[in-house]
């Protein structure tokens, strides 16, 4: 009988130390997940095409790593369509565009010089 209450105490100590490890790993992991998502940045790209009237634009661009997006062409909605006046086919830029419900909406551009 000593053995078992011995061997029970042991294991209900053990259970003790590791259950509030593993809730610090578990954190730890949780905060290592938020630091790899990054915060937004400027993304290079090319103009293709401004449609001024309807606030859209079609931008060839490069990884957009804050979004976890490939390079690719597409057309995205500026959030201001004041921002695309100056633009035109060629223009080589950078922007920030960000997901709003699903909708990639480009909150900033700027030519580069």
């Amino acid at each position: 009988m000593n053995t078992i209450t011995k061997f029970l105490s042991i294991s209900a100590f053990a259970i003790g130390i590791v259950a509030p490890l593993s809730s610090v790993a578990q954190s730890t992991m949780e905060h290592s997940k938020m630091a790899s998502i990054q915060t937004p940045s400027m993304t290079d790209g090319e103009i293709k095409k401004v449609d001024p009237l309807n606030g859209k634009v079609t931008i060839k661009h490069g990884d957009i790593k804050h979004l976890d997006m490939p390079g690719m062409t597409m057309v995205f909605t500026a959030k201001d369509k004041a921002i695309l006046s100056s633009l035109k086919p060629g223009d080589q830029v950078k922007f920030m565009v960000v997901s709003e419900g699903g909708k990639m909406i480009v909150t900033d551009i700027q030519a580069n010089p």
